[in-house]
């Protein structure tokens, strides 16, 4: 069984992907093209019920902090391939002429030693990085060390480059507050542009905080990395250690929770985060809040402490796309031991994630691999989500989902849709433990209020004890308009499909059990 620790290199993520991909699997082109039409084609006009409800008074007084979120008919997952069949949104080359525009701009390339920084993992070097920063419009180079500080605040034009992840270390100081970001933007009301943060591992030093059982001081501090408000920015060749809340957070000024169909003002947009690890968060690995835009390539998040939460109710996931995030690709990543290995949701009082696209991914061991939900939208009496729609998953593993001590409750899955509509996954192969016990729990589970949910091209194996490998849920919150096509199982399963008998529009094409002697090519 496939196994990846904290010091994997995710770099290799992409080829691991296509170790594990089946004979009968489709090329990357065609897979791209498939969930593309599968994706235009499936696209359904939406229209909202009407609901007199929205409290205008309350929402001019609160306009400062929050715009309106309009529903958009979206019908494209705008992934393009370059001739080596590199993959990237079809906006990369506005980012790409941005990081041009960045280094047309520096003045000077300093080292941080010259203003009397130590990197002998003792000294405060707080003051050395705030003068050789100065106000940007620089390169601040830091050289092998581990150099501790209480806070690097960066200025638009400015980049932060160390010698590579285990090389170059910044620690925050044991007297920092629990409130404290590693490292940030300077003004999170104004904003900032054109920032780029490369070549270290940064440690939030959670230690300092001994035994207090919660790690996080509330909205969006306690992170090592945070862009807040930053247009144009770059997070790369990174690792990230213990903190408190996130390892890597692409957010607003501030996270607000002012009701669905709100987006805070102050968010981020056209942001890369490539070649990042994580670990021992206490939420979630990388998150993003109310931006757009944004890119996350080529990273592993692994083994969150989760003690941002109450113990045992930690929605720790590895890559989360939260409350009013919108346009968001992810590619050849991995997650490991997490809650959610990519979670795609929102709060009740905020809005669904939503245009986000996903190809290529290993989820191993997370209790949900892909969990996309939007909470408290859910039941029968819940009002409908005004925002969750427009997810497409392709070329994506699950690799035996597992329980944890994180959220304890909590059953494994390897794909859970709740309250989204318009959802393609296209490509998904989950291996299970044979000896591990599901207790007759589904594999993959479409339910509440989820619509226009496609899945095609699935394979599930090694599932001695789960129920169906794919349960669509009836019932007063049931699925509808739910198409399953080429599923395909091993012996394991007594049922493949299980769909409720009260479901209104459903298909179902092409399913096949495997006979117990027929092997396969994945292990």
């Amino acid at each position: 069984m496939l196994q990846l620790d904290k010091k994997h290199n995710p770099m290799e993520n992409k080829r691991l992907i296509e170790k594990l991909n089946r004979e009968e699997a489709l090329s990357q082109p065609v897979d791209l093209l498939t969930s593309e039409n599968l994706f235009k084609n499936s696209s359904k006009k939406w229209s909202q019920h009407k609901s007199f409800s929205f409290d205008w008074i309350k929402y001019i007084t609160k306009s400062f902090l929050i715009k309106k979120v309009l529903y958009n008919d979206i019908q494209t997952t705008d992934w393009e391939l370059d001739e080596e069949e590199n993959v990237f949104p079809s906006w990369i080359s506005t980012l790409d002429q941005q990081y041009e525009e960045l280094y047309d701009h520096i003045k000077e390339e300093v080292n941080v030693i010259d203003f009397g920084a130590i990197g002998d993992g003792i000294t405060d070097n707080t003051e050395a990085f705030r003068k050789a920063i100065g106000k940007g419009k620089v390169i601040v180079r830091i050289p092998e060390g581990i150099y501790v500080t209480k806070g690097i605040k960066l200025p638009s034009w400015t980049i932060l480059l160390g010698e590579g992840k285990n090389k170059t270390t910044l620690k925050l100081h044991d007297q920092s507050s629990k409130a404290e970001w590693l490292i940030t933007n300077k003004n999170h009301l104004k904003g900032n542009r054109n920032i780029a943060v490369k070549g270290m591992s940064l440690d939030w030093n959670i230690e300092r905080l001994g035994d207090e059982e919660k790690t996080s001081a509330g909205n969006n501090r306690s992170s090592c990395v945070t862009f807040a408000n930053v247009t144009y920015g770059w997070m790369m060749d990174l690792e990230a250690i213990t903190p408190g809340l996130h390892c890597f957070d692409v957010s607003s000024s501030v996270y607000t929770y002012l009701g669905d169909g709100t987006r805070s003002r102050g968010g981020s947009k056209y942001i890369w985060l490539d070649n990042l690890n994580g670990y021992g968060f206490g939420d979630d690995g990388i998150t993003t809040h109310h931006s757009e835009y944004i890119f996350i390539s080529n990273s592993h998040m692994c083994d969150p402490s989760g003690r941002s939460h109450k113990k045992g109710f930690s929605n720790s996931n590895g890559i989360e796309v939260d409350d009013g995030s919108h346009n968001v690709w992810l590619l050849n990543n991995s997650t490991t031991r997490c809650f959610g290995g990519v979670e795609v949701k929102a709060h009740h009082n905020a809005s669904a994630a939503t245009n986000v696209h996903i190809y290529g991914h290993i989820s191993i061991n997370d209790n949900r691999s892909y969990n996309f939900r939007h909470i408290g939208h859910h039941k029968d009496i819940d009002p409908q989500s005004k925002t969750a729609h427009h997810i497409t998953a392709t070329n994506i593993y699950s690799i035996a989902p597992s329980y944890t001590h994180l959220y304890r409750d909590s059953t494994p899955r390897s794909l859970v849709v709740s309250g989204y509509n318009h959802v393609v996954i296209n490509g998904l192969t989950i291996i299970g433990d044979p000896s591990y016990d599901y207790k007759q729990n589904p594999v993959i589970a479409i339910q509440y209020r989820a619509r226009n949910v496609i899945l095609n091209q699935i394979f599930i194996k090694n599932f001695k004890s789960a129920g169906p490998a794919v349960k669509v849920y009836g019932g007063p919150h049931r699925a509808d308009d739910i198409t399953l096509s080429n599923i395909t199982c091993d012996h394991t399963f007594s049922k493949a499909v299980d769909v409720g008998h009260d479901i209104e529009n459903s298909k179902v094409h092409s399913v096949m059990i495997l006979p117990a002697n027929k092997e396969t090519s994945i292990t």
